[in-house]
C-alpha cells in the first residue's frame, strides 16, 4: 500500500550549473544543425572546467558547418548564460572541437531505406509522466525548485541582484493524504559577487522563495537555507567541472518518478532517449489533462534499428477513471509511437532545443515556433471521446 502522508524533496540547478552549461553547448550545437538540415544527425557532448571547453560526438549534416563555427556556437551559450569571469569567460576560454562524422554501421541500422522505416536511434527505455499537483500537471517539489531558480536568473540577467549564474534549489514539500500542503524546508546556493555578505544574500533571495510557493506554504525560517555552506564566489565551471547529461532527474520529475537513464541534451529527435521521453509526457499529460486519472505514468521500449515500440505500460497508480488495457490501446492509436512517427506528430524537426536545457524539458509552455511541443494538451478530446461519459471533466 502506497504512503499517503510523507516528505518529498526535489532539486533543480540554474542555468549557469557546470552541467548545465554544458547542456546548453550541446543543445545550441543541436540547433544549430536541426536550422540547417532537418534531418541532421548529432550526438554531441560537452566537457567544461575552468577556462576550457571540450567538443566531442558525432554528426551527419551539411559540411558548411565548420569546427569553427561551433566553438562559436559554445562561445555564444556561455555569454548568453552570464560568464564573463576570469576564470571562465566566453571570450578567452579555449574550446578544443573533436566532433567528426556518424559511424555508418550506425546510419545503415538507423535510416529508413526502401520498405524499411526509419528505426529508433538505440535501445532503451523511456519515461514519461504526469499528475494534478500544479497547473502545468508537474509534480510540486520540481515545479517550485525550477520556478525559484527562474526567477533568480530574470533578476540576475536584469541586473536587479548580486549574483553569478551558478545556483542550485531544494523544495521538500509535506504530503497528507497523498496531496501536497506546505513546504517544510527549503535550499538555495547562489553564487555571488565577492562584495556580498552571506547575510545580504539570504535577504535577496528570501523573496524569490516566498513568491515561489503558493500562499501558506512557506517553510519555518530556520529551515529556509541560503548558502549553506557560506561563501559561494567562485562558481560555474571554475568551480566544478560539467558534463553534458548529468542532471536528468533535473530535467524530468525530479525523482517523482522513474528515469529510463538517457540523457536529452546533445541529441537530435531520431534518439528516443530524447523523442520518445518527450512522446510519453505528452500522453501522460493529455491522460491527466482529460480527467481520465490523476497520475499517469507511461513507458516506451525501443530496440536500435527497430521502428516500432517493443512495449507500451501505462500505471495510473490508481487514480485511472477507465480501464488501463484501453487506454494503452487508445493512445496507440491517437499517436504513431514510432521514431518518425513521434517527430512528425510533435514537429521535433526544428532548432528548439537550447531552449530546453535548464528549468526543466517538461511542464514548460508550449510556443509558437514549435518549442515544447509536447506540452501541449490537443489530444484531451480524442481522449474524452474514446471513452464518452465514463471520462470525467
Amino acid at each position: 500500500m502506497s504512503q499517503s502522508d510523507y516528505l518529498f524533496t526535489s532539486e533543480s540547478v540554474s542555468e549557469g550549473h557546470p552541467d548545465k552549461v554544458c547542456d546548453r553547448i550541446s543543445d545550441a550545437i543541436v540547433d544549430t544543425y536541426l536550422a540547417a538540415d532537418p534531418e541532421a544527425r548529432v550526438a554531441v557532448e560537452t566537457l567544461a572546467t575552468t577556462n576550457r571547453v571540450v567538443l566531442a560526438g558525432e554528426v551527419r549534416g551539411p559540411g558548411s558547418i565548420t569546427h569553427d563555427m561551433l566553438i562559436e556556437r559554445a562561445r555564444e551559450a556561455i555569454r548568453e548564460i552570464g560568464y564573463a569571469q576570469e576564470g571562465f569567460h566566453w571570450q578567452t576560454a579555449e574550446v578544443a572541437c573533436h566532433v567528426h562524422s556518424q559511424s555508418a554501421d550506425i546510419a545503415v541500422g538507423v535510416d529508413a531505406a526502401g520498405e524499411k522505416d526509419e528505426g529508433a536511434g538505440d535501445q532503451g527505455i523511456m519515461f514519461g509522466y504526469a499528475c494534478d499537483e500544479t497547473d502545468e500537471l508537474m509534480p510540486a517539489p520540481i515545479a517550485l525548485s525550477h520556478r525559484i531558480l527562474k526567477a533568480m536568473a530574470a533578476a540576475r540577467h536584469a541586473k536587479k541582484v548580486p549574483f553569478g549564474p551558478d545556483a542550485k534549489s531544494q523544495v521538500t514539500l509535506r504530503y497528507v493524504n497523498g496531496k501536497p500542503v506546505g513546504a517544510t524546508s527549503v535550499v538555495v546556493s547562489t553564487q555571488h559577487d565577492e562584495h556580498v555578505t552571506t547575510e545580504e544574500v539570504r535577504e535577496t533571495v528570501r523573496p524569490f522563495v516566498v513568491d515561489a510557493l503558493p500562499e501558506g506554504w512557506m517553510c519555518p525560517e530556520e529551515e529556509l537555507y541560503v548558502n549553506p555552506t557560506g561563501r559561494f564566489v567562485i562558481g560555474g565551471p571554475d568551480g566544478d567541472c560539467g558534463l553534458t547529461g548529468r542532471k536528468i532527474i533535473v530535467d524530468t520529475y525530479g525523482g517523482a518518478a522513474p528515469h529510463g537513464g538517457g540523457a536529452f541534451s546533445g541529441k537530435d529527435p531520431t534518439k528516443v532517449d530524447r523523442s520518445a521521453a518527450y512522446a510519453a509526457r505528452y500522453l501522460a499529460k493529455n491522460v491527466v489533462g482529460a480527467g481520465l486519472a490523476k497520475k499517469c505514468l507511461i513507458q516506451l521500449s525501443y530496440a536500435i534499428g527497430v521502428a516500432k515500440p517493443l512495449s507500451v505500460y501505462v500505471d495510473c497508480f490508481g487514480t485511472a477513471e477507465v480501464d488501463q488495457v484501453k487506454l494503452a490501446a487508445v493512445l496507440q492509436e491517437l499517436m504513431n509511437l514510432s521514431p518518425r512517427g513521434i517527430r512528425t506528430h510533435l514537429a521535433l524537426n526544428r532548432p528548439i532545443y537550447a531552449r530546453t536545457a535548464a528549468y526543466g524539458h517538461f511542464g514548460r509552455q508550449s510556443e509558437a515556433d514549435g518549442g515544447f511541443s509536447w506540452e501541449k494538451l490537443d489530444l484531451v478530446d480524442e481522449l474524452k471521446a474514446a471513452f464518452g461519459a465514463t471520462a470525467s471533466a
